[in-house]
């Protein structure tokens, strides 16, 4: 038989941390937040919404802050936990009790709740697809073109996609499209400089 402790994922050093994670809820429970528990571990919700979630692991202890891309993080405490998976979780991480200053947590928490009332989330990508009729025919007559399109993500390809025909006119499209061919044939996003 399993014992309980093999089945909690990321929740498995909770154990390790428990003082430190009771710390961190007697300072959540001055907030509005509401406790649940997801993902076997516990999240606190504004309305119904995800605001933050607290956790032990293997080296530290956590609050994660699920829309934490839009925190002004003054003292620099948040991580992105998985640079190119995570758009908006952040991660303050802590390895012992006197790590823990309950006014500047307090405060960031307070900004989560703002920002979740005021609605600041990152729209899931699911994206209408982009058809470019324009760059289609470019590939069809430039198959090294198509090829190198392909090897792009499809977010990649996506900017692409977006870069083109949010252009009106079609001469501007065309245009854009020359910009872009020698960029995807040396397999460089359209966005790689400022990543």
């Amino acid at each position: 038989m399993e014992s309980q402790s093999d089945n909690k994922g990321i929740w498995k050093y909770s154990d390790k941390w428990e003082e430190e994670l009771i710390l961190l809820k007697t300072i959540i429970d001055k907030t509005e937040l509401t406790e649940t528990t997801k993902w076997g571990g516990p999240v606190y919700v504004y309305n119904k919404k995800n605001v933050i979630g607290i956790g032990g692991f293997k080296d530290y202890f956590a609050i994660w802050f699920f829309n934490g891309v839009f925190l002004k993080d003054t003292k620099n405490k948040l991580v992105n936990a998985q640079e190119d998976k995570t758009k908006s979780l952040r991660q303050w991480r802590f390895t012992s009790k006197d790590a823990v200053n309950e006014a500047v947590i307090l405060e960031y928490i307070v900004e989560a709740i703002e920002n979740e009332k005021e609605g600041k989330i990152i729209k899931p990508s699911k994206k209408e697809a982009i058809v470019s009729e324009l760059l289609d025919q470019e590939m069809v007559k430039n198959p090294a073109l198509k090829e190198a399109f392909a090897k792009f993500s499809p977010y990649k390809q996506y900017e692409f996609l977006e870069y083109i025909e949010t252009a009106k006119q079609e001469k501007t499209k065309l245009s854009r499209i020359e910009k872009v061919i020698p960029m995807i044939l040396n397999n460089v996003g359209l966005n790689d400089k400022y990543r």
